[in-house]
Order: structure tokens, then C-alpha cells, then sequence
């Protein structure tokens, strides 16, 4: 169907670029979905959003047919965060593309990398014409998604558009591990109490938390082999810290060694967008070369609040953190 609506829209398609997308990647709960948010406010910026699912493969067509339906009243997300969304919301949806292709993309054992010699000729003009279609349906110039995965095809990425913008948001180890944490217990929680939304999680290609929650593998098998099994032990703060120390440490390593990657890359401290909200948006926009974004920074920076301190972590689960991180908390600066 999606290949379908691509050549039924192929003379309206010609005129449209996919001109410098972007991407929010990393880690779950660094703070990715409020930068998606902030970017996609842009009048110049086209995304995915709640009301695509299931029909993400079609977004013109689907886009047609639902333009008359209203978005509904605000609504707290699953995940019990105060975040607030709607029909329009923007969401993350672009992993289903990539695991119609890559269909091992979050088999934990094989390697999540797709580096910059990777070519996928049936994908890469499928992804564009899909950009386009999006492009095509907001009206709109620039494309952004939320994608955490991407954190593993960075490199591709590039080759595939060489002036896309990434923007990786990195969270303090200790409070992202907590925070993944609650996330986890409250997912799987609920996924035992209403089945369906596991499926909904898998369809979606979200794997962060619940019954079906998988590492990803950055080319070291034994790393990811010992997250797994702290989980399977119970141990799930030491696994987390470990999936952090992975994920960080991984994009440690391929922005020093990419230059291209490191150049369409900018990190963004958590920390520092909750104390200095306005002041971190400006550089987003910046970086993503999006301009006259003063008032939108200024009217979303309004309602940043920095997250609750409280920790549902013991002493041991800190200490084991403290280990499993230092080196790479440290390259950080935490």
C-alpha cells in the first residue's frame, strides 16, 4: 500500500526534497520526547504523529481521510509522566519502517550497527519517498522523528542524507536508571493487566520497557549478554547501567571516530535543559539550522519543570551504577 500510494502521488512528489531531516536518538527517558515536541512546533517541520498508527505506511492517504477529525481532549500518556497528548501529538513511529526491512533489527543477538558502508538500495527509496510523502502531506519543508534507535544507525544515516541534523539527548546515569526503572514496573505492570498494549508496543517497535523489553547490541555480544541476564536475575538497575554505559559508550567512540557524524551531531544534557530550557532550545534550533524559533523557545521553555528527585533506587543498586558507568559518566562529565 505504501508503494502504492508513492506512485499514485509521483507527479505531486517530484517538486519535494527531503532536505536536512532530524533526528532525536539515544536513550529512553534522557528527555528525547520534549525535544521532539519543541522541534516539531516549528512551522517549517513535518512529523509522525499519534494518529498515524497503524497507518504509518500510508501518511498521505491517512492524512486525507482523518483531516476532518478533531484531536480529542489531552490525555495523560501511558507512561504516567504528566506529558499530555492528543490525536496531533508528535509521536514515534519511524521504527516500523526499518523493521519491515531489517526484520532482526531488535534481535538482541545480532548487531543493531548499521554503519556507513551499509547499502540498502529497496529501503533507502522506500525512507525517502515516505519523507516526502509526509513533506507532502503537512506542507511543510523539514522533517523530524523521534527515534532512539537511530543512537545504532547514526553513521547510515548520513550516507543515506548527508545533511540530516541529530540531536542525543544524555541524562545523569543515576537518575536515568531510576527512571527507567519505574518505567519498567509500570509497563510490565500493565501489560500483564491489559495484554493488547504489548502487542501495540511490538507493532510499534517499542522496546524499551515491558514484558518484551530488549537491549540493543552495539557490537559487543558480551555486553549485551550481561544485561540480559541481570534482568533474567532480577538485577535490573545493574542491567540498566549497563545498557547506559553501552549506549553512551557506543556514541563515545563513533563521534570520535566519525567526523561527518560528529559534525550533524549536537549532545544535549538533560540537566541542562531543565535548568536552562530556553537557552538549550535556541542551540537545537540552531544546530538544526531552523530559524525564527525566539518565541517558541520562550513559550516552551515555560513549561519545562525538572523531574521529581526522588529515587526508588537502594545502596547497593547506586553502588553497582557508580561501577558499571564511571568511565563513561565521566567522558560525559557526570
Amino acid at each position: 500500500m505504501g508503494r502504492l500510494e508513492t506512485t499514485s502521488l509521483e507527479r505531486q512528489l517530484q517538486p519535494i526534497s527531503v532536505t536536512m531531516p532530524i533526528y532525536v536518538s539515544g536513550l529512553a527517558r534522557s528527555g528525547s520526547t520534549l525535544l521532539h515536541e519543541v522541534i516539531a512546533s516549528h512551522p517549517s517541520v513535518a512529523t509522525h504523529r499519534v494518529k498515524d498508527y497503524p497507518f504509518v505506511f500510508t501518511p498521505f492517504w491517512w492524512r486525507r481521510a482523518t483531516a476532518k477529525t478533531p484531536p480529542g481532549p489531552p490525555r495523560e500518556r501511558a507512561h504516567q509522566d504528566g506529558v499530555m497528548v492528543t490525536s496531533q501529538t508528535p509521536d514515534a513511529l519511524e521504527e516500523m519502517l526499518w523493521m519491515a526491512f531489517f526484520p532482526r533489527c531488535h534481535d538482541p543477538s545480532a548487531s543493531s550497527v548499521l554503519g556507513r558502508g551499509e547499502h540498502h538500495p529497496a529501503f533507502e527509496t522506500f525512507h525517502e519517498a515516505h519523507l516526502r510523502k509526509l513533506l507532502l502531506a503537512e506542507g511543510r519543508t523539514r522533517y523530524a522523528a523521534k527515534a532512539n534507535y537511530h543512537v545504532a544507525r547514526l553513521a547510515y544515516l548520513v550516507r543515506m542524507y548527508p545533511d540530516a541534523r541529530f540531536v542525543v539527548p544524555v541524562r545523569a546515569p543515576e537518575a536515568h536508571v531510576a527512571s527507567l526503572k519505574r518505567q519498567q514496573e509500570w509497563f510490565s505492570w500493565g501489560q500483564r493487566s491489559r495484554p493488547p498494549s504489548l502487542a501495540f508496543m511490538r507493532r510499534s517497535g517499542h522496546f524499551e520497557f515491558g514484558l518484551d523489553r530488549r537491549a540493543m547490541q552495539l557490537d559487543d555480544e558480551t555486553q549485551t549478554r550481561r544485561i540480559g541476564e541481570a534482568w533474567a536475575a532480577g538485577d535490573d538497575a545493574r542491567g540498566l547501567a549497563i545498557a547506559w554505559n553501552a549506549v553512551y559508550g557506543y556514541l563515545a567512540r563513533l563521534l570520535e571516530a566519525d567526523e561527518a557524524v560528529r559534525a550533524a551531531t549536537l549532545i544535549v544534557r538533560f540537566e541542562s535543559m531543565c535548568d536552562s530550557p530556553e537557552e538549550t532550545f535556541r542551540s537545537v534550533f540552531d544546530h538544526c539550522r531552523l530559524p525564527n524559533a525566539d518565541e517558541i523557545c520562550r513559550q516552551r521553555a515555560a513549561g519545562v519543570r525538572a523531574p521529581k528527585s526522588a529515587s526508588n533506587l537502594s545502596v547497593e543498586e547506586l553502588t553497582a551504577i557508580r561501577q558499571e558507568t564511571a568511565d563513561v559518566a565521566r567522558h560525559w562529565g557526570y
